[in-house]
């Protein structure tokens, strides 16, 4: 007997169970981004995303919200975790513009290239000497040499990584992003940099696009534009090490493991994309500032879904380690990018 249509394909009703019972993870991820941007407005020093890992950790330890985040919350914040952080990737594409970049000059850019290059490398290999576990070191390197959160993500898709392997590099490079926040201005008043060699330090070695520029808007309009360009050189190379590491992993993969992983990932192409509309110059500034706050937005719910997956007794078993790893990590890439800048400058 011939099957039944309904019997062929998922029950409406499955369906729309599956997707009520993401509605409280993701009404709690909301929540949580509405009071980061709080804190951010009743304490500047506190970048919005650093405020959402801590609330997210918070969620995930403090009895009662533990219970909920790996229960009633579980499935919205996976789904925040993951789709949210790509959309934010794609976003961030409208944020770069190739003219900019190309205003360098080839001999800055491919000093850019050394120099993400020579963090990627140093990065990985100070985590493989520290002994982390999977992925994270890959992640780590990614995150701190290229674009912070956005690296981990696109890295951790084309390698296939489990959402719950990137929480200890986001949670890392959000950390670290902030320390610099505090640390590089007091460090570029104690050297006497010029606001411009300030600025493309800053741009060089910070790790999101949003702490580059809460760090070198406190040297002025021509430290943050300065910044601001050497970093965009930055999140360019996210596409071609994004798809080294998709090739990579697609050579390393037996053909009975199932179906390979991706060489590029769509919402890298996404990303690239909106580059080259941000370059063609045919969005308005106000949709730009839009989608530049969309943007944080997804990636504060995304931050605080992934913090709300830690385990604090679980990120000891790595933790110690990881973080040591992560702070001589950000020791190499701020000298590098010192040295970047200075070069950069001459």
């Amino acid at each position: 007997m011939p099957e039944s249509p309904a019997a062929s394909s998922p029950a409406p009703s499955s369906r729309w169970n599956r997707l009520r019972g993401t509605v409280p993870g993701l009404l709690t991820a909301a929540a949580a981004v509405v009071v980061s941007f709080l804190v951010h407005l009743l304490l500047p020093a506190v970048p919005v995303l650093t405020a959402a890992v801590v609330l997210g950790l918070l969620a995930a330890n403090v009895p009662g919200s533990a219970a909920m985040a790996a229960g009633a919350w579980k499935p919205g914040l996976a789904l925040a975790a993951r789709k949210f952080l790509r959309l934010g990737i794609v976003l961030l594409g409208l944020k770069v513009s190739l003219v900019d970049i190309a205003g360098l000059g080839w001999t800055a850019l491919l000093l850019i290239v050394a120099l993400v290059l020579a963090a990627f490398a140093g990065t990985y290999g100070i985590c493989r000497l520290f002994r982390l576990p999977g992925d994270e070191p890959v992640l780590i390197a990614a995150g701190f040499s290229i674009c912070g959160v956005s690296a981990i993500g696109a890295m951790a898709a084309v390698r296939r990584t489990r959402t719950e392997e990137t929480v200890v590099p986001v949670a890392l490079v959000t950390l670290c992003g902030t320390l610099a926040i505090a640390v590089l201005p007091l460090a570029g008043r104690m050297l006497g940099l010029p606001a411009e060699v300030f600025g493309s330090w800053a741009g060089a070695s910070v790790h999101d696009v949003g702490q580059v520029v809460a760090t070198a808007q406190t040297a002025g309009t021509a430290a943050l534009a300065a910044a601001v360009v050497v970093k965009l050189a930055r999140v360019v190379l996210l596409a071609p090490m994004t798809a080294a590491a998709g090739l990579r992993a697609r050579r390393a993969q037996l053909p009975l493991q199932g179906k390979r992983p991706p060489l590029v990932p769509l919402f890298v192409l996404g990303f690239l994309a909106l580059i080259l509309v941000r370059t063609w110059g045919v969005l308005p500034g106000a949709a730009l500032e839009t989608a530049a706050v969309l943007q944080e937005l997804l990636f504060a719910a995304a931050l605080f879904a992934l913090g709300a997956g830690v385990r604090v007794r679980a990120l000891f078993a790595s933790g110690v380690r990881a973080a040591a790893a992560a702070l001589t990590s950000w020791a190499l890439i701020s000298g590098l990018g010192l040295a970047a800048a200075v070069l950069l400058a001459g």
